[in-house]
């Protein structure tokens, strides 16, 4: 029999991993999706990207995942005249605001004037990644005064975050909204919604798409995370990006804030994706640090659905190799005695309705009989996703008509999509599961395997049927 990982990885494409032939080695290496950066790049050198990997997919009969992440408005400080850097110390004054002409080492632009306006005495200000801090000290007329609190440079262009500010623009600009509609010429799986702050920005996102492709809201600021139970009501899975989450959050509230992200997604069955930094010194190295190791397995214990390289396989010297590593790494955590009683400690009890009660009795049978695999037949994903929420130890093999459903699942913990006829009637289901098994070497013959299923076939949201079959 094969074994195949629960947890998924998604890989970031760049200028080290765009190739025809280094995509297909991530794949073979274990990749179950990957990532368009919307940060870099142009249309058509994505279009190539994504003709490229749906190749691959053809070609292995294999569904690939594909997620476009959206830029987002970063907010930025304008330039400087004459001297292009100034070192700011403890106790300087700076300010920002809104006169377009260069800086200097006590000034410069910020051309957001509705962040001027809502900027307060007492907000913290960060510059550059967070190593400038400062904190406002007085407000005048267009233009915010700075105390330095903690040192460093300034220069062109460098970044600005905010924290816990409640910024008063939309998580989309119109680059972004370009750049959506032409995902969806792209026919992308997934689009990640960076810098979310509230619901209200992942539905005028999903007003755009419509139903094209399933949302990903980024955690990345501390308002998101006071709104974190709406925001997953209305999103159908979350990245939780530990970079920009570090700088705008003390750091140690990165790794609770990441466990309470990964357990209100599988309570509400949905997709979560743990982002940034996982193998970051691969970028330069071919082995990773012991810490990044460990932050990999962590993540995997606490049953992630998927684990994403960033810089690692976008623009590192070894994108195969941190790829490999992460497999390798994911393969012994789950064989680690220690990794199925943290999955069972963190099991959901919330049964809202029927299905759920149905995919919860699944479980309980695959965890009291001899069971070698699970099958579950789905239209849109809701039979497998609630499947996949149980974190069962048995492969659980998804059959769906739908190609779009394939792909979007493939990011989803321990399912195992194949693209298949839809049954007529449950009699018609068995002999699709026992091809599909056999030919993924997930069961064999003799093996016992329960199937779970919406009937009538088709209806959406119709999981009420669960057998145990013997192959």
């Amino acid at each position: 029999m094969n074994t195949l990982s629960h947890t998924k990885i998604l890989a970031t494409v760049g200028p080290a991993s765009s190739s025809p032939e280094m995509l297909e080695k991530l794949v073979d290496a274990g990749v179950n999706g990957f990532r368009l950066n919307f940060s870099h790049g142009g249309h058509d050198e994505y279009r190539e990207i994504v003709k490229a990997i749906r190749n691959i997919e053809k070609r292995r009969k294999t569904p690939i995942t594909i997620l476009q992440d959206l830029q987002g408005p970063k907010i930025r400080v304008g330039t400087f005249e004459g001297k292009k850097k100034h070192v700011l110390k403890v106790g300087d004054i700076f300010t920002l605001d809104n006169d377009k002409t260069g800086g200097t080492a006590q000034r410069v632009c910020l051309p957001h004037p509705e962040i001027l306006e809502v900027l307060n005495i007492g907000d913290p200000v960060y510059i550059n990644d967070g190593v400038v801090k400062m904190r406002v000290k007085d407000k005048k007329d267009g233009a915010v005064i700075c105390t330095v609190e903690a040192s460093g440079t300034v220069s062109d262009r460098k970044g600005v975050n905010l924290p816990g500010v409640d910024l008063p623009f939309s998580a989309m600009t119109n680059k972004d909204r370009k750049d959506a509609k032409f995902g969806m010429e792209l026919d992308v799986d997934w689009v990640a919604l960076s810098f979310v702050q509230r619901p209200e920005d992942v539905l005028e996102l999903r007003e755009i798409i419509g139903n094209s492709a399933r949302i990903m809201a980024k955690i990345e600021m501390p308002n998101a995370t006071k709104r974190l139970e709406k925001i997953v009501e209305v999103v159908d899975g979350l990245m939780v990006a530990r970079g920009d989450l570090g700088v705008e959050m003390p750091l140690e509230e990165v790794p609770p804030l990441q466990k309470r992200i990964i357990r209100k997604c599988r309570e509400a069955g949905k997709i979560v994706v743990v982002a940034t930094q996982m193998l970051e010194s691969m970028t330069q190295a071919n082995t990773p640090t012991r810490a990044e190791v460990s932050d990999v397995a962590n993540a995997t214990y606490e049953g992630a659905d998927t684990l994403m390289l960033s810089a690692e396989t976008a623009s590192g010297d070894y994108p195969l190799e941190a790829v490999e590593v992460m497999a390798r790494v994911i393969s012994r955590i789950e064989r680690s005695v220690a990794w199925k009683p943290l999955m069972d400690a963190r099991h959901p009890n919330v049964v809202q309705n029927i299905g759920d009660a149905m995919a919860h009795g699944a479980y309980q049978i695959s965890e009291t009989l001899d069971i070698s695999g699970i099958v579950t037949f789905t239209a849109s994903g809701s039979t497998a996703m609630r499947m996949s929420r149980q974190r069962p130890l048995q492969p659980i093999l998804t059959l769906t008509p739908e190609i779009k459903t394939a792909r979007a699942l493939s990011l989803a913990w321990g399912l195992h999509t194949n693209v298949s006829a839809e049954p007529e009637t449950f009699d018609d289901l068995v002999p699709l599961a026992t091809e599909a098994l056999q030919a993924m070497e997930l069961c064999g013959k003799g093996d016992n395997v329960l199937l779970t299923a919406g009937v009538p076939f088709g209806v959406s949201g119709s999981t009420n049927m669960v057998r145990v079959v013997t192959l």
